[in-house]
Parts: structure tokens; sequence; C-alpha cells
């Protein structure tokens, strides 16, 4: 099932390059936002470490240090077209790195999502589900501090709706957080665009 989405995204970015529609976005602009929602998670008042889980090209780091924010990062993608594109943009240092394998991450004080639950193309309700589900077990697990993630809502206008995409029930998922990884999440649901945004916070500032 993923194969048929690894070769979607690497066939997107070898033809629209290092770019938002490389990583099937609309524009620069909708993606900022997207990581505006998902950094809500994280606290910039000291370094801190984040694992970007579908990191595309690595567009996040230039939006980190555009924002003066102190961090180390880990990047990964099921697309290997789309990590040789994040080693070129950004390169391994000993601040950033790239991996090929979900089993060389490491755990993080947070973990960001961006978009990978959005393209099923023709897996089953069923078996996406199955696969959204473990992919947030493993967020939660690869997190010290909290994750975010961001899913197409299904209270999408039906006729902008594709069969291709998966569009989830916001509340159902907020539930799913809410009973298995904290008490406290947050479901961002306001921000212009055809989809939501779930905060994990594993603490709370006292």
């Amino acid at each position: 099932m993923l194969d048929a989405v690894q070769r979607y995204y690497s066939e997107k970015v070898t033809e629209h390059g290092p770019t938002a529609k490389g990583v099937d976005w609309n524009s620069e602009a909708s993606q900022e936002l997207r990581f505006e929602q998902l950094l809500k998670v994280c606290d910039f008042a000291s370094t801190f470490t984040i694992n970007d889980y579908g990191c595309g090209y690595g567009a996040l780091v230039g939006y980190l240090e555009e924002r003066g924010c102190r961090f180390r990062y880990t990047g990964f993608d099921i697309s290997a077209r789309m990590l040789e594109q994040a080693r070129e943009l950004v390169g391994d240092s000993e601040g950033y790195r790239f991996v090929e394998a979900d089993g060389d991450l490491e755990r993080a004080d947070f973990t960001v999502a961006s978009g990978i639950f959005n393209v099923r193309l023709d897996a089953g309700d069923d078996a996406w589900e199955t696969h959204l589900l473990s992919t947030l077990d493993r967020l939660d697990a690869l997190s010290e501090r909290g994750f975010a993630f961001n899913m197409l809502t299904s209270y999408s206008d039906p006729d902008r709706m594709r069969p291709d995409l998966y569009y989830a029930d916001p509340r159902a998922i907020f539930d799913r957080c809410q009973r298995s990884y904290s008490r406290w999440v947050a479901l961002l649901h306001d921000y212009g665009l055809y989809e939501f945004t779930i905060l994990v916070r594993k603490e709370v500032a006292s």
C-alpha cells in the first residue's frame, strides 16, 4: 500500500522539484500555514529536538531557521527521491539529519507529521485506518513532550472531495488521542484549509 504512495510522491518531487507542489501542496503559503499550526505543540523558549515524520524535501528546517528557533532535527520520509532533495537542500550535519527507515528515528522532544495521511490512492478505508492508527501510535512513541499532525477533514465540501484522498472525522481522531495518548489535546479546525490539526501535549506549562 505504501509503495504506491511512495511512488506518487517521488513522481511529484521529480516533476516539481523541492517546492510546495513537489510535496503536493497548492502553494508555499498553505505549506507554511500548516507548519504554523503544527509547531504550536513546540516550546520555542529553549533548544528542542524534533522529528519530521514525512519530511519531504526538508522545508520545515528553513521555516524553523527563519524564526530563530534553536533545535536539532531529524527528517524521515518513505520516498528516497524526497530524501535526495532534502540532503541537497539542507544537507546532513551535526544538527540536521535525514534517515531512510522509521527504525532509525530516535525519541525526540516533539514529532510533527504534515500531509502523511492524505493520499491513500486505491487503499480501502479499513486498510488505511489501520495504517493511520498504527502511525499515530508510532508518533506517540517517538515523542517525549508532544506531537502534532494534520488530516483532511470529513467536513470538506462534498463536491471538492476526491476518492484517492482520505478524509477523517476530527471528532473521532480527537477522541482517540485523548483516550490513548494524553489528556492535553487540542483540535485546530479554524485556519482556512479543508483540514484539521491535532496537537498532543504530554506536559503543560505550570
